[in-house]
């Protein structure tokens, strides 16, 4: 047994001011009660909240006292991420990961925005993976990576056991979005540590998730902190022997007999997407990607001239042949 304690925090965020000292309040509390946590992860863009407008330089006023905070409390500390602005004006969305030293031992850039929503935010192109001696190997990726099986499969490949999730999801997908948190444990055999934000923030329900896919814990729509022991070897001894003597995916994976040529962009395999249109924030009343017939062409069809009275009887008619 490896155990290791590692603890989410999920608090309210504001999109209008700093929330850093209400994070370090929340942390000192947080180990007043659980001194016994090793790592604490917050949610994504909990310091600054979800407005680029506030975009940071890497090295600013509020990871020089987080650096402090991991210090003081002789832990790994996620302070979920911010905007960062960088000297050329570019907005990444950001992660650090600051070792009991208060060191800064690595740093994320979200590779998927949630575009067409976070217009403007660019992506970032290199993983992010870090060892806790003696412990285990961990890995970032933020709230819409996931959705992308890719960004896991790449750092599971690399050995990552367990995947620290900081996501700020305050839409009607935060359903679907722990469901694919779920099947990511399971189908790569590590930990899921996902941890949201409320208000600003987020809808809540945060999650701890172990390899075989079952939920350690889940927040409500409440302030939460949760600390809880996982247990590297359960992931080592499940990606031997498979989930529940079962499925050894990651092994079957390495010996697969195919490569996909979808990921080969030169391929042509992925000529369907392309006909997809554009990425783009939907507008009113759209009609994109339906087969929707208009009220001249339903006239046609129905071989009536298209008149006054073909005209009043068109949405009808519409609503026959759409269903």
């Amino acid at each position: 047994m490896t155990p290791f304690a590692i603890a989410g925090i999920q608090m309210h965020v504001s999109a209008l001011q700093s929330n850093v000292e209400g994070m370090r309040h929340r942390l000192d509390v947080l180990m007043a009660r659980f001194p016994w946590t090793q790592m604490v992860l917050f949610s994504e863009l909990a310091p600054y909240g979800p407005l680029p407008k506030f975009a940071q330089p890497f090295e600013n006023e509020a990871l020089a006292v987080f650096r402090e905070d991991a210090r003081r409390h002789n832990i790994w500390l996620i302070p979920g991420s911010m905007f960062e602005k960088t000297p050329e004006g570019r907005i990444y969305n950001t992660s650090a990961v600051i070792n009991p030293a208060g060191e800064v031992v690595a740093k994320y850039r979200k590779m998927f925005p949630f575009r067409p929503y976070e217009a403007g935010i660019d992506a970032g192109t290199e993983f992010c993976h870090f060892d806790v001696p003696e412990v285990g190997r961990f890995g970032l990726s933020i709230c819409y990576d996931i959705w992308f099986p890719e960004t896991t499969r790449h750092l599971t490949s690399q050995g990552v056991e367990v995947l620290l999730h900081p996501v700020l999801t305050g839409t009607t997908d935060r359903d679907a979005e722990l469901a694919i948190a779920r099947a990511t444990a399971a189908q790569f055999q590590c930990y899921v540590l996902d941890v949201n934000g409320l208000s600003t923030g987020g809808v809540g329900q945060s999650c701890i998730i172990d390899p075989s896919a079952t939920v350690l814990h889940q927040s409500g729509g409440q302030e939460d902190m949760f600390p809880m022991e996982v247990d590297l070897g359960q992931v080592r001894r499940q990606r031997e022997t498979g989930m529940k003597g079962l499925g050894q995916v990651l092994k079957s994976f390495r010996d697969r007999s195919v490569d996909f040529p979808v990921y080969d962009r030169t391929s042509g395999t992925d000529d369907f997407l392309h006909t997809l249109g554009p990425l783009e924030i939907p507008r009113q009343g759209t009609s994109a990607g339906l087969d929707v017939a208009s009220p001249r062409r339903v006239a046609a069809d129905m071989a009536t001239p298209f008149d006054a009275q073909s005209a009043t009887l068109a949405p009808i008619a519409g609503k026959l042949v759409n269903g």
